[in-house]
């Protein structure tokens, strides 16, 4: 199934998403979840009353006018306020082309266990416009994702078990702002402001159960579920990058091992793939100057639109907007 939170009356609203039309659960039948919150935190007893409801409407049982147009709703993130966000570091040949641009070779420890750090949970949003500060604008930059959203509690969860705690997966665009995130890390610490303004996540969350058909196995020595989905950025109508989620090293199984060894993990949890290779701008100017040094660079300007397209998951779509710094800090002096 495919599940869209989008605003109704200043609230998030869960609605299923089926064949070009949003149903509002609450109005689809009043047992069931009204958002995505609510959903995650009653997942297994819920799922099977959400899963029939996907039935009646395709069989035509709801009526078509208790549905409304997808494009007419304005979309939130598909999880709207997520409970934490981790990004992981998944993908192999952007790991290994980050290095081979810094003259070094990938970091043993990579095949060791998978990494992440952790961002700004409450700066999730979906489609539409990102407001950027002036410093944001600064080698600003996407990254190609797809990201988990975790549908119960867990603690010490093994790999193999790992999977059913997965809701679904979303698409995810992790922007950041390169020179403030190369700065702040010559300290040793972070990312922290380079990435914590804004992480676009959307347009769908898909079950996985929808994504069976594009289920392939985990690379040798993996364990875990992997999907062959393609996946790219369109930056103003032009491709900019190309890349398959099943190229990711370390399953998200695996991650979720690691994220839950000693720690407990709860429904609303995010966890992103990190970038596929090819998958942001800053793998991409820094491959092509060490092969051409006249090469041109390029970041995302104001007025940008950012398309990411995964097979399977739909299109997430931002636009660059830049924030009135004066009118900022303006709004903050009035709050004090």
């Amino acid at each position: 199934m495919k599940l869209v939170s989008y605003l109704l009356d200043g609230q998030d609203q869960l609605a299923l998403l089926v064949d070009g039309f949003l149903y509002n659960m609450d109005e689809v039948h009043p047992n069931l979840p009204g958002s995505i919150g609510m959903f995650l935190n009653y997942w297994e007893d819920a799922l099977p009353l959400v899963q029939n409801a996907v039935e009646a409407i395709k069989a035509k049982r709801f009526l078509q006018h208790k549905g409304f147009p997808y494009e007419k709703a304005q979309l939130l993130s598909p999880v709207a306020f997520p409970t934490s966000l981790r990004d992981a570091y998944a993908f192999r040949q952007h790991v290994e082309m980050a290095a081979k641009n810094r003259g070094a070779s990938i970091m043993p420890e990579f095949d060791q266990f998978p990494v992440f750090y952790f961002s700004n949970h409450h700066s999730v949003q979906g489609a539409g416009d990102v407001r950027c500060m002036p410093d944001h604008l600064q080698q600003l930059d996407f990254e190609l994702e797809v990201a988990i959203v975790i549908n119960k509690h867990g603690r010490n969860i093994k790999a193999e078990d790992a999977d059913e705690y997965i809701a679904g997966l979303m698409i995810m665009n992790d922007f950041s702002a390169r020179k403030l995130q190369l700065e702040e890390m010559k300290l040793q610490l972070g990312p922290a402001k380079g990435k914590d303004f804004a992480t676009a996540l959307g347009p769908v969350l898909v079950t996985l159960d929808e994504l069976q058909q594009f289920e392939v196995p985990a690379k040798e020595n993996h364990t875990g579920r992997q999907w062959n989905l393609n996946m790219k950025c369109r930056v103003n109508n032009v491709e900019v990058s190309a890349g398959n989620l099943s190229d990711m090293e370390w399953t998200f199984a695996e991650i979720i091992e690691r994220a839950s060894y000693g720690v407990d993990l709860f429904p609303g949890d995010i966890i992103g793939s990190g970038t596929v290779g090819t998958g942001c701008f800053l793998e991409l100017n820094s491959t092509g100057k060490r092969n051409n040094p006249s090469y041109t660079e390029q970041w995302l300007q104001p007025g940008d639109v950012v398309a990411l397209e995964v097979d399977g998951l739909g299109i997430l779509q931002n636009t660059i907007v830049p924030e009135d710094e004066e009118e900022h800090w303006s709004i903050l002096a009035r709050k004090k």
